[in-house]
């Protein structure tokens, strides 16, 4: 487990982050910005499918196997077959080259026995590809109601924050800096001093020693930031992040090729603090409606009652209640 001693999450220490040569948004050696040309929705839904066909067999669903074959799963005509469509239909809603109806795209997602998150996630994608689609809005800052800070602060025996879709840590209370001080002191953190997660776990070697179960927390995170860039296909800082860690981890890109899709998460946290070492923790996130379009989620971790986690986030706690406050007002995107 990499938590233990297994491989760095990155492949390149302390190299500064730069943006993919071949990422949206890049700029020349010059310095000037050139035109973005937006996401190939059509390679997404490719890439999607023929993901999901390839992980379940034919035995599973009951279908003979005709023999052996070249590549593992689902052959497109079993998937049109599953779905009551005929398999030139299905290749060209594979290939982008056709526009399904919902109806369709239900059909598909029941063949390929996608869970919620995924279904979510191909309708997302086929909407961005469609020709309806509308023209992104700029985003703006905002700043995070006052309210949502007061909650958070509210709870002095639990660690809570709030991320946006990038994984950008918007706001959360004592307990949880203290919890993730590693990440806070990171020199991955922004000019304001607000944490990305995900650049956390993959650009700084560090986060193997807090995070216990580092590969599980790196392969949730990169689900989630797949979800968002299926609602946001055209958020230019998503893909530029996405560009950014692709370059600089390996193992960025092999999770980022996987296209596993998550949108709520919940279970347990394994943490090395290096003040009071081991905790396991229970937590579960949910949207936080900060926004008419963007997603915001909304994560507390808290202790099971009796354990010797509980004594030390308890330890924690009463320590970072000692500190000056580090939760000013933070600014989040919106549209």
């Amino acid at each position: 487990m990499p938590g233990e001693a297994g491989p760095r999450p990155t492949d390149i220490p302390g190299r500064p982050a730069i943006a993919s040569p071949s990422s949206p948004g890049r700029r020349s050696a010059h310095g000037a910005d050139h035109r973005d040309p937006g996401p190939d929705h059509r390679t997404d839904i490719r890439d999607f499918l023929a993901s999901r066909r390839a992980r379940i067999t034919p035995e599973q669903l009951g279908l003979p196997t005709n023999g052996p074959r070249r590549v593992p799963g689902l052959r497109r005509e079993e998937v049109a077959q599953l779905a009551s469509i005929s398999t030139d239909y299905y290749t060209r809603v594979e290939q982008g080259r056709m526009q399904a109806s919902a109806p369709v795209l239900e059909a598909v997602a029941q063949a390929l026995q996608l869970d919620e998150d995924e279904r979510r996630y191909l309708f997302d994608l086929a909407r961005a590809a469609g020709p309806a689609r509308r023209a992104s809005r700029r985003r703006r800052d905002v700043e995070v109601p006052p309210s949502v800070q007061w909650m958070l602060d509210s709870m002095t025996q639990s660690s809570a924050f709030v991320r946006n879709g990038r994984m950008d840590v918007i706001a959360h209370n004592t307990l949880y800096r203290a919890l993730h001080a590693p990440m806070f002191d990171s020199d991955t953190i922004d000019r304001r001093g607000r944490p990305n997660i995900a650049r956390y776990l993959f650009l700084d070697p560090g986060s193997a020693d807090l995070f216990v179960d580092w590969e599980a927390a790196a392969v949730t995170t990169v689900a989630l930031m797949r979800a968002e860039a299926g609602r946001e296909p055209h958020d230019r800082v998503l893909r530029e992040l996405i560009g950014e860690l692709s370059t600089l981890s390996t193992r960025f890109r092999t999770q980022w090729a996987a296209h596993h899709v998550r949108i709520h998460h919940y279970g347990i946290k394994r943490l090395r603090h290096p003040d009071v070492d081991r905790l396991e923790l229970v937590y579960r996130s949910m949207d936080l409606p900060l926004s008419d379009r963007a997603v915001y989620d909304l994560t507390i971790y808290t202790a099971e009652p009796g354990t010797s986690s509980e004594d030390r986030l308890k330890l924690l706690a009463s320590w970072a209640a000692t500190q000056p406050s580090a939760t000013e007002p933070t600014r989040h995107e919106s549209h």
